[in-house]
């Protein structure tokens, strides 16, 4: 077949199919499965209660996977994520303490701490050119250090402020917990960033072929820097939610959610080397991480057993839309 011929042969996927995001779609039929599945094992799965509050916890992660998405679209990683959450938690919870107005400095304190870091990984990944995998993994390091200095292993006041307590737990609208409400807007904010602004299209120019974006006279560097500041800041921010859900803040609360950020953007089709995926995607994929990890918990899987299914997930879902990318050529 000539080349003009193979160039024109259609897709091999059905009609009906084309143009749909086959990995969203995979993933959205994953959560039925897993809803079905754990139906089987509590009754009250189901139960508009019980959802609801895997849609609360579900929203803690989806603040790292957020930021890890953004990230991820322009072809870095970042490994950061767990002490972000934690200097977050325990920045917020430690100028808590500061008089009259600490209270009122909680929060924005623990968010400016993720923002501080964030702005070193990107300053650090643009200008000095070392790879994200390597700059942020040093970076979580130096954070756990210099915690552990600053405060002996635990913030000066632990105890999160009645504000953060009401922000991660509360209903104020509808009956519906707050920390869902928040994700709905930061996911509304990132849709029309992603979709209708220059740093959006430029995400996904960096990812797609950073010296080209460079080149068509994007700010690649400044691109990147605001993309890790913006990761850095919304994992902080997630750091003050837990806070605020368990009322304190401790050491290490933020290692379980490095992995599962990863792969609720990767389960969501955003691909691992940039440059393609969607929100929607990030949504299902938060969601489908959130009901696997419930799962696991009725059915009292060790932490080992859990870290297993991860990464068979994560490698079946990749293989599966390797197929689907190139059924689509």
């Amino acid at each position: 077949m000539s080349q003009q011929d193979t160039s024109k042969s259609p897709s091999r996927l059905p009609v009906f199919l084309q143009g749909v995001d086959l990995a969203v779609v995979t993933a959205f039929a994953c959560i039925v499965v897993l809803l079905l599945v754990g139906s089987l094992y509590s009754s009250s799965f189901l139960s508009p209660e019980y959802l609801l509050q895997q849609l609360q916890v579900g929203s803690f992660l989806a603040m790292a996977a957020t930021g890890m998405m953004l990230v991820i679209l322009i072809g870095q990683i970042d490994l950061s994520i767990p002490w972000l959450i934690t200097i977050g938690a325990m920045m917020s919870t430690a100028a808590a303490g500061w008089g009259q107005w600490g209270p009122v400095l909680a929060i924005p304190v623990g968010i400016l701490s993720g923002m501080a870091f964030g702005l070193v990984n990107g300053l650090g990944v643009a200008y000095l050119r070392v790879p994200s995998m390597i700059f942020t993994l040093g970076t979580n390091a130096v954070m756990q250090g210099l915690m552990v200095v600053r405060t002996g292993g635990a913030a000066p006041q632990d105890m999160s402020t009645d504000s953060m307590h009401d922000l991660a737990t509360g209903r104020l609208i509808a009956g519906i917990p707050n920390p869902v409400w928040i994700w709905v807007l930061i996911g509304g904010a990132t849709v029309f960033v992603l979709k209708r602004t220059t740093f959006g299209r430029a995400l996904y120019a960096i990812g797609n072929r950073e010296r080209a974006a460079y080149l068509s006279g994007v700010h690649t560097r400044r691109i990147v820097v605001l993309a890790f500041v913006i990761s850095g800041a919304l994992s902080a921010f997630g750091g003050v939610l837990l806070a605020g859900y368990s009322t304190k803040a401790y050491q290490g609360m933020g290692d379980p959610y490095l992995l599962p950020a990863i792969a609720a953007v990767v389960l969501g089709g955003t691909s691992i080397l940039g440059g393609r995926g969607t929100y929607l995607g990030t949504v299902a994929g938060v969601i489908l991480i959130t009901l696997l990890q419930s799962i696991l918990a009725i059915v009292q899987m060790p932490e080992a057993g859990r870290q297993v299914i991860y990464g068979a997930t994560i490698i079946a879902m990749l293989l599966l839309y390797g197929r689907s990318a190139r059924m689509r050529t």
